[in-house]
């Protein structure tokens, strides 16, 4: 499980075995969790934020996303 950063005290990562899904980051810290979709950028899921707290995570995925998708590629192919 590749952490791709860890910003604000939040960690994106994704999962080796999810190439079976489109691309994407999990986000862990502050007491909840969430899913975003890279491509486009959108929530997918998400437990134990508020609506604050996922606004601030959606702009993070899409200032990195790009970079996120290039990552997600290299690992996958």
């Amino acid at each position: 499980m590749p952490t791709l950063a860890i910003i604000d005290c939040y960690r994106f990562l994704f999962w080796s075995l999810d190439l079976n899904e489109p691309p994407h980051v999990h986000v862990e810290g502050h007491g909840g969790k969430a899913k975003f979709w890279l491509t486009p950028v959108r929530l997918q899921s998400a437990k134990g934020y508020n609506e604050r707290q996922l606004n601030k995570l959606q702009r993070m995925v899409e200032q990195n996303a790009a970079e996120w998708l290039e990552v997600w590629r290299e690992h996958f192919s």
